[in-house]
């Protein structure tokens, strides 16, 4: 098969790694890609959202599937440009339709799919300039914390949390006259829920499912879960306190009704489907949904898997997903993301990055990398992500952190306390 993979972070670099690990490929091409995946396939420089290129690149490579990485392309339609296309029908795309992408481009769309179909979730309102009475009102009668998300998608920093019910009146103001673009036109208020966040995902043909290794991730740039939220700093799998009853809670109270949901609203969804969830006193809450596959999360879930990943895409888009099989190795992974200094505010880019050959018993994740005059160098905030396995997380995460060690560049920076709270 030729695969063309759609993205260039780590999760890319992850999924690259896999596919690349299967006999059913013939030639993977991944655009744009990054300098992790460039040894494992085709770079191409192509934008996520360019269809039109993207198009024409796998008509002219005859391309059998496509795997779409990240969640921009699928909300703006990328299945449904290919599987409208007299051209391009024929073309597998593994990752949903534009409304089944809703349930990530749109906060209203999945609290109210999530109303509808009976799937626990924090209560919430939905604001705009027509009704902005009813937020600020909610501010009074309404104990703290409050949450305020923008309603469609803020690339990870469209969700506040604040304390004081002045200061959320005043964010619910700026996000509504557009702080957050055109994402927070709504808004979104939740009930705050607490308890301890854990990452679920599955892989469905829209029918049948396979649930994935769980995870937990780490987004606050800060030790000790400090500072501000970013694309995320690491993350573990398997999650100690995800036991087999909390994990059968988890299907049969949102994973079966999820999908039971898209099937009876006609959605067509094939892909990868994460379920950012809470727990909170053994009770598993959906906080929100991804329709991809989560970063850094991949890079500690794929490891994990023990299959042959073109095989489950092929499964997924022929509906015969259930007849395929995926082992989970017992094994723990985790992943240490090292970051450019100043991220997730104002960083600099292009500083050569050293010893990666020296790394011996991890994996290599990279992120936001490129390669320039045959030296490898930072092109990103999130700049690489090392992955190790262990006999538990501590283990995995003594091994990634001796690499993290040995990985060089100017202002190196990453969280030396993935996991604490486990």
């Amino acid at each position: 098969m030729n695969i063309l993979l759609i993205g260039s972070g780590g999760r890319e670099h992850t999924l690259a790694w896999k596919i690349n690990q299967s006999n059913k490929l013939t030639r993977l091409f991944i655009a744009p890609g990054n300098a992790g995946t460039a040894s494992l396939g085709e770079n191409v420089d192509i934008k996520v959202d360019d269809f039109e290129m993207l198009g024409k690149f796998a008509f002219e490579h005859k391309i059998d599937m496509i795997v779409v990485g990240p969640e921009v392309p699928l909300v703006k339609g990328i299945h449904d440009y290919f599987s409208e296309s007299r051209e391009l029908s024929q073309i597998a795309v593994i990752g949903p339709q534009k409304r089944g992408a809703m349930l990530e481009g749109s906060k209203k769309f999945a609290n109210e799919f999530m109303l509808r179909n009976n799937i626990p979730t924090a209560k919430f309102i939905s604001i705009s300039k027509n009704n902005i009475e009813e937020g600020l009102k909610y501010f009074e009668s309404t104990p703290p914390p409050f949450v305020l998300k923008a309603d469609g998608l803020a690339a990870g920093k469209g969700v506040v949390i604040l304390d004081d019910a002045g200061k959320a009146k005043e964010e619910l103001k700026l996000m509504l006259e557009g702080k957050f673009g055109e994402s927070s036109k709504t808004v979104v208020i939740e009930e705050f829920l607490k308890g301890i966040e854990i990452s679920i995902f599955a892989l469905t043909d829209g029918q049948s499912y396979k649930i994935l290794p769980e995870a937990k991730d780490y987004k606050r740039i800060g030790e000790n879960d400090t500072g501000l939220n970013t694309g995320g700093m690491g993350a573990v799998s398997p999650v100690p306190f995800a036991d087999k009853i909390f994990l059968d809670r988890i299907e049969k109270r949102i994973i079966k009704p999820t999908i039971q949901g898209l099937i009876k609203e006609n959605i067509v969804y094939k892909g990868f489907l994460y379920f950012g969830l809470i727990n909170c006193d053994g009770n598993p809450y959906v906080i929100e949904y991804n329709v991809r596959m989560g970063d850094p999360e991949a890079e500690v879930v794929i490891p994990r898997m023990e299959c042959d990943l073109l095989d489950l895409f092929d499964g997924v888009a022929n509906n015969s997903l259930a007849e395929k099989q995926l082992g989970i190795d017992i094994r723990s992974v985790a992943t240490v993301m090292l970051v450019s200094g100043g991220y997730p505010g104002s960083y600099d880019k292009g500083k050569e990055i050293s010893n990666l050959n020296e790394v011996k018993d991890s994996i290599v994740f990279h992120a936001g990398t490129k390669k320039v005059d045959g030296k490898i160098i930072t092109n990103g905030g999130r700049v690489i992500s090392i992955s190790s396995y262990g006999k538990d997380f501590r283990d995995a995460l003594s091994n990634s952190y001796k690499a993290a060690e040995i990985i060089n560049f100017e202002k190196k920076y990453y969280r030396r306390d993935i996991g604490f709270d486990l």
